[in-house]
């Protein structure tokens, strides 16, 4: 009897000894899952901090307020209207004569060139527009903010280490008085840079920005959608619903899995070889590059349509047959229908994905430099990807805010989209 107690005992312990070791296990594995939480959470808010931290100045920019003379003699006469001949006025020498009314003591050429780039390049096409939309500016004196160059921007927002020799850093000495005697009359301002929003690329880091590239973005998402969602979803369909269970179809799934695995680059390979190189569509349009992130996305788009066929009961498939209803209509009235939900947030999420792809436009020549924002899928154009990847190429440091700025916004449209497609899977999700 005693040995039978202690035997209970012994198996006891042991019962509670494994119990305490599965315990310390499960906690331990919590606790590592927790820490793998956490670590993963303090790199993404060091990304974003960062990039916030490097971007968030490119949406201000430096003015100068100068007081231009808009002088008759170097434009046109007053009451001209003529837009040919007020477009190829100088307006470039309105500001540097602007300029060497307010400084006099510049005399030499070499000071006076150094004078001149504190004002922007692109100041005369802002004068000239004034002119071209008020002609009756000519012959008056009008205050007017114009763009700061790029390194009077870096420098007033505190980019640039005075403390090291003049030699070492892109602001002179004497430009630094001109600075200072602007700032003590109030003529240096930083303003919202509504210019980051309007403009194109340039090779001038102040007069740069993302429509151009927005734009582009969106003609190529749009061709994307046009092409990969109804082919997508009538694959899906197809696979899912109509197509036999046999050894060719077991081929054509598994080859759809492992195209969703393909790098994106080899999708760019062969729209370089098919699209550009065999049918001869031109490069660097949107519709080659939605034409390309359309095969990219096409698996994602199909797999993700084929899950949200399979979540439909097949009750709601046999209820209709058992009504009447063919094969056909039972699909397009009845399953579809339920299924569109979580087809529309495996197509968001594909696009998302494609809104941000970079190595494949790089492979069919959206790389290029243009300044013009496309009018269509026609008109050559930059995707935001790409226009990030220029400028972070670039050695001036005021494109590095603006990368900075444009990944911000790229960020934006990502989490945008992948909160729509949360949305509309709680919104329309059913649970069966």
């Amino acid at each position: 009897m005693n040995n039978l107690q202690q035997q209970d005992d012994r198996t006891m312990v042991r019962v509670q000894q494994g119990l305490e070791r599965r315990y310390r296990q499960e906690k331990r594995f919590q606790r590592m899952g927790l820490g793998a939480i956490i670590l993963g959470l303090v790199f993404v808010s060091f990304l974003f901090i960062s990039i916030f931290a490097n971007g968030y100045t490119a949406f201000q920019q430096t003015y100068v307020k100068l007081d231009v003379d808009f002088d008759p003699e170097m434009i046109a006469p007053v009451g001209e209207t003529d837009p040919d001949l007020l477009s190829q006025a100088n307006y470039g020498g309105l500001v540097k004569k602007t300029l060497r009314e307010m400084f006099p003591e510049v005399t030499s050429r070499r000071e006076k060139k150094v004078l001149y780039n504190l004002i922007s390049s692109g100041a005369s096409f802002q004068l000239r527009e004034m002119v071209m939309q008020d002609p009756a500016l000519i012959g008056t004196r009008q205050s007017v903010w114009l763009v700061a160059d790029d390194d009077v921007d870096m420098l007033i927002k505190g980019h640039i280490d005075l403390n090291v020799p003049e030699s070492d850093r892109r602001i002179k000495n004497n430009q630094m008085v001109w600075i200072q005697s602007l700032q003590a009359d109030d003529r240096i301002e930083k303003h919202f840079n509504t210019t980051f929003f309007t403009a194109g690329d340039s090779r001038e880091p102040e007069l740069s920005g993302i429509k151009g590239a927005v734009f582009g973005s969106f003609f190529t998402l749009l061709i994307c959608l046009l092409i990969s969602f109804p082919v997508g979803v009538a694959a899906a369909v197809y696979l899912e619903e109509f197509a036999p269970k046999n050894r060719w179809t077991d081929i054509i799934e598994v080859n759809i899995n492992n195209l969703a695995a393909v790098p994106s680059i080899v999708f760019g390979l062969l729209g370089l070889a098919v699209f550009i190189n065999f049918f001869g569509l031109p490069r660097s349009v949107p519709l080659v590059g939605g034409l390309v992130l359309a095969l990219m996305t096409l698996p994602t788009i199909i797999i993700a349509s084929r899950a949200a066929l399979k979540s439909v009961p097949p009750s709601i498939r046999e209820a209709a047959l058992g009504v009447g209803a063919s094969p056909m209509q039972t699909v397009t009235h009845h399953v579809l229908p339920l299924a569109m939900p979580g087809m529309l947030t495996g197509t968001i999420i594909g696009m998302a994905q494609a809104l941000g792809e970079t190595a494949p436009l790089l492979m069919i020549g959206m790389v290029v430099f243009i300044v013009d924002i496309p009018g269509g899928p026609f008109d050559p154009s930059a995707v935001l990807p790409v226009q990030i990847y220029l400028w972070a190429d670039s050695p001036e440091r005021a494109f590095v805010e603006r990368t900075s700025a444009a990944i911000m916004v790229l960020l934006a449209f990502l989490i945008s989209m992948n909160l729509l497609a949360v949305w509309l899977r709680k919104k329309f999700e059913r649970r069966w």
